[in-house]
């Protein structure tokens, strides 16, 4: 296969929209509904930035079912229903909206009977987006620490336990609330090893963590959370629901990251590549997943292990970027990943990537990813600038916004995580 840069580019991009389109809930929500309920009322409820486009699909699916109800998604993720209110608020760090948004859906699912169903549409980002304080917390209270978890490099399994033990909302309780109504989760997976319970906090689903734990993870990454929330992380009653208390409570994934990846690993073949997925779940510093992947592309480019090129490295997952105290750039988990990936290959001949958020954003701004071409670095030192330096205050997007490779394609409404494909010619 002969590859050039604007050919390889083309398959990168390529395989990044095949995996944005395998989680499309517009072609994927109907196959997973349950059957049409024939009585009592039919309740809606959900959170993330898929929220709104799932409700619509769930409307286009259902247009004879008397359907109420009310999603919450991230400015700019609202699409036209006709029937379920969608409520827009800030994401990553939760507004008055994430508040207001969040209080609806409580006040939805209250009232309801054991012959009424309740569908909750959830994806990533309803962390955030639903924010309701637990008895003694502001709004301000919770908006501290989304940053301060944001910032500390823990991941999303322990910043969701703390946020789940500040909540009104999340681990379980909105199942909670409705009881003793049916309800089926509908989820879109963000998270690594698809665990329902930390998707978007796990709304419906009975939590496993403990206030112990919550203390144990602000103890760990050095927090200093505010007075209320110290004072009712200290305290062990008002436990969210554990194990077994949600019997009528059914969840189901109707898109994953491995789903994704096995759609992008179909594409490379029909393109020449021989697909090695690495993961689905991968984890740990951004730079440093970089660098891991530099050393297996060089392998597979030097010495055809574990796979002959031309071959294309897959891989999900969320890593994690730690801020530094000189972080004054802009960057997010995918360009950082690939700024350590473009250090450690420093400048190999034959290997390209792309790294993006399936959800349209990386970190804050309106970068999605980035391309990383054999000759990123050298077309950023000719503009001067100093990539180890960039890295070390956080401007990865800077870094390829300076050679116009930094991607932006808006939200695109679904979220199954990182993809990251580095094609090895």
């Amino acid at each position: 296969m002969s590859l050039n840069d604007a050919r390889a580019r083309a398959v990168l991009r390529r395989l990044f929209d095949t995996a944005v389109a395998a989680a499309d809930p517009r072609r994927v929500l109907a196959a997973h509904l349950p059957a049409k309920p024939t009585g009592g009322r039919c309740v809606v409820v959900g959170g993330g930035k898929s929220a709104a486009v799932m409700a619509a699909a769930l409307e286009d699916a259902w247009p004879d079912v008397s359907l109420e109800g009310t999603v919450v998604v991230p400015y700019g993720h609202a699409v036209p229903t006709r029937r379920i209110e969608v409520i827009e608020a800030s994401h990553p760090v939760p507004d008055s909206n994430s508040e207001r948004g969040a209080r609806r859906l409580l006040e939805r699912v209250q009232g309801l009977q054991a012959r009424d169903l309740v569908i909750a549409l959830m994806s990533g980002g309803a962390s955030a987006l639903l924010a309701a304080p637990a008895p003694g917390l502001t709004l301000s209270d919770k908006q501290a620490m989304n940053r301060a978890l944001l910032a500390c490099g823990a991941n999303i399994g322990e910043m969701n336990t703390i946020r789940k033990h500040l909540s009104a909302i999340k681990g379980g309780r909105l199942a909670a609330a409705a009881a003793p109504a049916r309800i089926i989760t509908l989820a879109i997976s963000d998270v690594p090893g698809d665990d329902p319970a930390v998707i978007g906090s796990g709304p419906t689903v009975p939590d496993r963590t403990t206030f112990a734990d919550a203390r144990a993870l602000v103890e760990r990454y050095g927090i200093t959370p505010p007075p209320a929330v110290a004072a009712r992380l200290r305290q062990d009653g008002d436990e969210t629901p554990k194990p077994g208390s949600l019997p009528r409570s059914d969840f189901h994934l109707i898109a994953t990251p491995m789903m994704a990846l096995q759609a992008a690993a179909a594409q490379s073949r029909d393109s020449g590549l021989t697909p090695l997925i690495l993961g689905d779940a991968l984890e740990g510093e951004a730079r440093e997943v970089g660098t891991v992947h530099a050393g297996i592309a060089r392998s597979i480019r030097t010495h055809g292990e574990p796979v002959r090129a031309p071959a294309v490295l897959l891989s999900g997952g969320e890593t994690t970027v730690t801020l530094g105290t000189n972080a004054t750039g802009s960057g997010g988990r995918n360009t950082t990943f690939l700024l350590g990936l473009a250090l450690a290959l420093d400048g190999a001949a034959g290997i390209w990537g792309i790294a993006g958020d399936t959800d349209g954003i990386d970190g804050m701004g309106d970068v999605a990813g980035a391309m990383l071409t054999p000759d990123t670095l050298a077309r950023v030192r000719a503009k001067g600038l100093d990539p180890r330096v960039m890295l070390a205050s956080h401007d990865s997007h800077g870094f390829f916004d300076a050679v116009g490779d930094a991607i932006r394609i808006g939200p695109t409404l679904t979220n199954v995580n990182d993809f990251r494909a580095i094609l090895i010619a």
